[in-house]
């Protein structure tokens, strides 16, 4: 490994390979990172400041970097950008949980590392750029849209107490980085809400940010993660969940396309619902021979929620395939879903779930903002220790809520544009048209809906749930006939009042006061 030692993150000290001092050429700091990401590109390039040198934890760094497309940080004193970075990006990753290693492209000069063949291939992209903080932050983010997997990881440091953080970024750094890797359009929303809750016009800024190169969906080719030399795929094991109302053909079909399975499961896990309580199952054809032990519990309470959760109480394989019932899959999905999950040492797929004729918009492996409920392969482990919540039973957003869960436990969940099968969409049964509150026949309308209202508040950060809320009202003005802006604004207020009241009357109806 090569130590790139600096202070602050702005002043270059030394370089160590292992014990051994390194002579370099540059003075600067990124200089010094692009010379040593040349000159040792088959190593780990450690950044660290100087004060958190003795607090490296090294035999972690070499344990950890599985393979070559991985960059991580950990935010010991220091981040570059502050939570405002909310105000335009509502995903999960600008808000890691930092007591586990979890998903995000934001990076800490404290400390981090990257294989100098992987940084390399952005310099040409980024050769103008002079702030470390700004150019690490920048290769993740870009990166990780080009199948470079950014984690913030605390393993990386041997510590006893984190300190609180500081923000290295100025605002007119912020509004740069903004210019340059997003949609330009998002500049206005930053602005606005610098207006409306800085109490600032960040003109400037904004005109600066606006006339800066944009590497907005930067293609670059990173390369195939190589793969390990491991054990016997077909030794491995993995459970199905399934939950279904309505839909016995589906169920069968699903069934037999899993009996074809080149890796047939060891469990499928039914739970099957019918409000009607005097009603008796519809799926007869589970007494049939199947190559795998069926459990099948038929319950008259409805929801998918609670049958997801019931179901993952059954499951004791090493991994679980938390499907849907009217899906048609290949017969060798699932066990290149295994070989996937061992070479890229990962704990959870979100595979390309295609409806008849659709093909996939995203065709790199990338670390993914969301979560399928009915399309993933998850470590059961892990996936045991969260719960559908059932506050968005009937809703949506049941599964970003359980991926934000799963995140962190410290699972990352990659989508994989080459795993794919079809999602039938089914007409009849399905879980969605049963509602619990009859909201389109509010006087007022409430926008959100209180189920992502409830998602928002659960899970975002005060600069998050401005921004979602600046961009929603930005958005929908566009799709609606009220033109005059202040009236349309207090109309927008009155909907958003109304929808924090339904959500807090959906939490009591389900979880109680």
């Amino acid at each position: 490994m090569i130590y790139l030692i600096h202070q602050e993150g702005k002043i270059f000290d030394k370089v160590f390979r292992e014990e051994q001092e390194l002579p370099i050429r540059s003075n600067s700091l990124v200089e010094a990172f692009w010379e040593l990401a040349q000159n040792y590109s088959g190593e780990i390039l450690v950044w660290v400041e100087k004060s958190h040198f003795e607090k490296l934890n090294r035999p972690y760094f070499k344990q950890h970097f599985e393979h070559q497309n991985i960059m991580t940080s950990y935010a010991i004193r220091s981040r570059y950008f502050s939570d405002e970075i909310g105000y335009i990006d509502q995903l999960p990753f600008i808000n890691p949980h930092l007591g586990a290693k979890y998903p995000t492209w934001l990076m800490s000069t404290d400390v981090g590392g990257i294989f100098g063949k992987t940084a390399i291939k952005f310099q040409q992209l980024l050769k103008d750029q002079r702030g470390f903080g700004y150019l690490i932050n920048s290769i993740a983010k870009i990166g990780q849209q080009n199948s470079l997997l950014c984690y913030s990881d605390p393993g990386l440091v041997n510590l006893e107490n984190r300190e609180e953080l500081e923000f290295q970024a100025s605002n007119s750094d912020l509004f740069a980085f903004v210019g340059q890797h997003y949609k330009k359009e998002w500049l206005w929303v930053l602005s606005y809400c610098f207006k409306k809750y800085r109490k600032e016009i960040p003109l400037k800024k904004l005109v600066s940010g606006l006339l800066k190169t944009n590497y907005f969906q930067a293609q670059l080719e990173l390369g195939e993660i190589e793969i390990k030399k491991t054990k016997n795929v077909l030794k491995e094991d993995l459970d199905v969940v399934i939950p279904t109302l309505g839909r016995p053909e589906y169920v069968q079909q699903v069934l037999q396309d899993l009996k074809e399975q080149t890796l047939p499961p060891a469990k499928v896990i039914l739970i099957e619902q019918n409000p009607d309580t005097s009603s008796e199952s519809e799926l007869d054809f589970l007494q049939e021979d199947w190559p795998f032990i069926v459990i099948h519990q038929f319950i008259h309470q409805t929801g998918a929620c609670n049958a997801r959760n019931m179901a993952l109480k059954e499951v004791s394989s090493k991994w679980v395939f938390l499907a849907d019932d009217d899906i048609r899959l290949p017969n060798n999905l699932l066990e290149q879903s295994v070989i996937e999950l061992r070479r890229l040492q990962v704990d959870a797929l979100n595979l390309a779930c295609l409806q008849p004729g659709e093909e996939v918009v995203f065709r790199k492996i990338k670390q993914w903002g969301a979560f399928g409920s009915g399309t993933s392969i998850v470590k059961s482990r892990l996936a045991r220790q969260c719960k559908f919540d059932e506050v968005l039973e009937f809703g949506f957003g049941e599964d970003l809520d359980f991926g934000l869960q799963l995140r962190e436990k410290g699972c990352d969940i990659i989508f994989h544009p080459r795993l794919s099968f079809t999602h039938l969409k089914a007409e009849r049964g399905g879980f969605r048209s049963t509602g619990i509150n009859e909201w389109d026949k509010e006087v007022v309308e409430p926008k959100p809906s209180p189920t992502m209202m409830y998602l928002i508040k659960k899970h975002y950060t005060k600069e998050m749930i401005r921004g979602y809320k600046a961009a929603l009202f930005l958005k929908f003005y566009r799709k609606q006939s009220i033109k005059n802006p202040l009236r349309y604004y207090r109309l927008m207020q009155k909907r958003w009042k109304k929808s924090e009241e339904l959500c807090d009357e959906l939490r009591v109806d389900v979880i109680g006061s």
